[in-house]
């Protein structure tokens, strides 16, 4: 068994720009899904090409948006890539807009065999579900576990997944280690278990497990007293970015734990900054910066 550290999922070769298809929502306003994931995604020296699940006015944590469905076009969007010969390095997918959208992300891993599966299950947070998430999507959402190189659940995403009842956020190892298992065992290579937080503690932790992982690994970092809306999709794509750079799985975790910290730490000072989303734009540099 290797080391965590020796897990690298993607090695660059020389100047190669990798391209990477985000299958993601888009929103007018509110930063998270492809409004973080192509400049975190581009600072790292990645093609970022976007796949619109649906397109929002504003994210759903506001109580008024507007969203646009875009499962219709899907279909015409990815043949017209394929007669212009489009070839991707990762496929990453986090929010869907409907069940059947799950098909256009097959059909990127059936046309791009070789392409990473980065899959982060967006669907809800603090044991509920997102509320244009119903139970055909949550359903379908959970067919893209097997075969996924990378899947970042939080504890209520894995509790949707597997069917284990959901405990809240302070939950001891073993109740840890039986999602990721569980995870696992659906066909899963690798699972980044996300948003542990022990009553009395100003720390979060994440857990990290699967091939070429010897057993949980845990990357823990400062817990901030507030909570903002995209910090999953900022971590998922800063992950991503230093995936796409070289670096190990547990190295990857680390370095995106700290840069939503970062971040988060920025964002406060922001005006509505509860609601806006996480403010990261002046820490791309540190993206940039795993370039070497």
């Amino acid at each position: 068994m290797n080391n965590a550290a020796d897990l690298v999922l993607y090695e660059r070769p020389g100047r190669y720009i990798p391209r990477v298809a985000a299958v993601h929502d888009l929103c007018g306003y509110g930063k998270c899904s492809l409004g973080v994931a192509i400049p975190v995604l581009s600072a790292a020296g990645c093609d970022v090409c976007p796949v619109p699940t649906s397109l929002f006015s504003a994210h759903t944590r506001y109580p008024v948006f507007h969203m646009h469905d875009t499962t219709d076009m899907l279909a015409p969007y990815l043949d017209a890539w394929r007669e212009e010969g489009v070839e991707v390095d990762a496929v990453y997918s986090g929010f869907l807009g409907a069940a059947e959208q799950v098909g256009a992300i097959k059909r990127l891993y059936d046309e791009h065999p070789r392409a990473l599966r980065i899959v982060d299950p967006v669907m809800g947070d603090g044991g509920a579900r997102y509320a244009t998430y119903t139970e055909d999507l949550c359903q379908a959402m959970a067919e893209l576990v097997d075969g996924a190189d990378v899947l970042t659940p939080n504890l209520t995403e894995a509790s949707i997944l597997t069917g284990i009842p959901y405990q809240g956020q302070d939950v001891d190892e073993a109740f840890v280690r039986e999602n990721v298992d569980a995870l696992l065992s659906m066909g899963a290579k690798a699972v980044v278990l996300k948003g542990i937080v022990h009553e009395g503690e100003s720390i979060i932790r994440n857990y990290v497990a699967g091939e070429g992982i010897d057993g949980l690994v845990e990357v823990s970092g400062d817990l901030l007293p507030y909570m903002l809306h995209g910090t999953g999709d900022l971590f998922a794509s800063a992950m991503l970015a230093a995936i796409m750079c070289g670096r190990s799985l547990v190295d990857a975790v680390e370095f995106a734990s700290e840069f939503v910290r970062d971040a988060m730490e920025i964002t406060r000072h922001q005006p509505d900054f509860e609601m806006r989303g996480v403010s990261f734009e002046s820490e791309l540099g540190k993206v940039a910066a795993l370039l070497g």
